[in-house]
């Protein structure tokens, strides 16, 4: 009997033990050390790819964001500020703790079918806006221009770039609207292109804020 209670001890005593050993292992030196390797390292990804402005964080790289204007009277879905490059269509934005110009209440795609009857004619409505709000005196976008970015969402819908194609189409409207010459603004967008990641993954792409951040500058700077 004695000899029972003795040997439970001893095994509870040694799982104790163990627990505690593999908590402060796992549960505080690890996870200490991975973050100051990754602070170290990788200071700005570890932070969330934070991007600043004035001292101020106004967004991630990685979340896109919407540009629209105040909400008017008896409207309920704003209208895009057309004096910005516009990202890609985006469902259930709006605010999170680091991008503050939309609620974030949701991510994920629309999962309906490439026949679904809705998002065929979201598609079209979207394309058609895509068109009428593009095109300027001088310049006339068509249907066939319209890349598929510019009407679809991404399947997060958090995506912050843009395709090079999407971003030239706005070109004309954002440089009317800036009061800025064509050349300066596809300059812009040029400078702010980014190719494949490694030279073969993914798609040569524009990221939204960061091009709209250079575009203030360059319009502040009259």
């Amino acid at each position: 009997m004695n000899n029972s209670v003795t040997n439970t001890a001893r095994l509870l005593g040694a799982g104790l033990r163990a627990l505690l050993v593999l908590t402060l292992v796992t549960g505080v030196i690890y996870p200490l050390v991975l973050t100051g390797i990754a602070q170290g390292l990788f200071t700005g990804k570890a932070n969330g790819s934070e991007i600043k402005a004035d001292g101020r964080v106004v967004g991630s790289s990685l979340i896109g964001q919407a540009y629209n204007l105040p909400l008017k009277k008896g409207q309920e879905t704003p209208a895009p500020d057309l004096k910005w490059f516009q990202g890609r269509p985006q469902n259930g934005l709006g605010t999170n703790s680091v991008n503050t110009q939309y609620k974030l209440i949701l991510s994920g795609a629309t999962n309906r079918s490439g026949d679904n009857a809705d998002l065929i004619k979201w598609v079209k409505d979207a394309k058609a806006a895509v068109v009428k709000d593009n095109s300027v005196p001088g310049y006339t976008v068509r249907a066939s221009q319209v890349p598929a970015d510019a009407v679809t969402s991404s399947g997060s819908g958090l995506d912050p770039d843009i395709s090079p194609q999407y971003a030239e189409i706005q070109v004309h409207r954002v440089a009317e609207r800036n009061g800025l010459s064509v050349a300066q603004v596809n300059r812009l967008v040029q400078d702010h292109t980014e190719s494949r990641t490694l030279g073969f993954i993914g798609e040569p792409r524009v990221n939204v804020l960061e091009l709209n951040m250079a575009l203030k500058a360059l319009v502040a700077k009259g």
